[in-house]
């Protein structure tokens, strides 16, 4: 697993680039995270590529590319009290919760949700969808979204996430509108 690298000694393209002053200190603090070392947790239903946690970012940001099959589940509903969290559709369908209504993204749409807004989201049954989310002031979280492929594959309880949400700045809640809306018909 490779974590971010700054551009003080390559450039996307692959130039030199030693943003350094006379004196020798870097003069750069771009942070770049390329697709083959960001770390992968993939599930049956949903994958997330792991981008940059808040550490990388100097506080300011934590994001996440997350990949779901049709009709999956993302995130149950939830608040954060100190971070604002983006979405911004990558392609797909998605639903998602923004306070007490549901509403579908597509493909270019964006969603900022405030801190404390009750917020959820879904690939829309039928459509796959992949978002970029990206939480600002940036909370560190990978270890979170490790802890959510531990309860995928059993190895801790999903009731173990209660423990650790003021850790994670993720606080559970029922959301009626959420569930009416992912309810599942009956045949």
């Amino acid at each position: 697993m490779s974590g971010p690298s700054s551009l003080s000694g390559e450039s996307l393209s692959g130039e030199s680039l030693s943003g350094e002053s006379p004196s020798g200190e870097s003069l750069s603090g771009a942070v770049v995270i390329r697709a083959a070392d960001a770390e992968k947790l993939a599930g049956p239903r949903v994958s997330i590529q792991l981008l940059a946690d808040s550490s990388a970012t100097g506080g300011a940001l934590s994001t996440q590319r997350v990949t779901m099959t049709e009709g999956a589940d993302g995130a149950v509903p939830h608040t954060h009290k100190l971070s604002s969290e983006l979405f911004y559709v990558l392609s797909g369908t998605v639903d998602l919760l923004t306070g007490d209504r549901v509403i579908t993204g597509q493909e270019g749409d964006l969603v900022v949700v405030p801190p404390g807004m009750p917020h959820a989201f879904a690939a829309t049954p039928g459509h796959p969808a992949e978002l970029l989310i990206v939480i600002t002031p940036g909370v560190e979280r990978f270890e979170y979204f490790r802890h959510l492929a531990r309860i995928a594959t059993g190895q801790v309880t999903a009731e173990s996430l209660l423990d650790v949400q003021d850790q994670y700045d993720t606080h559970f809640l029922v959301s009626p509108p959420w569930r009416a809306a992912r309810a599942k018909p009956t045949p």
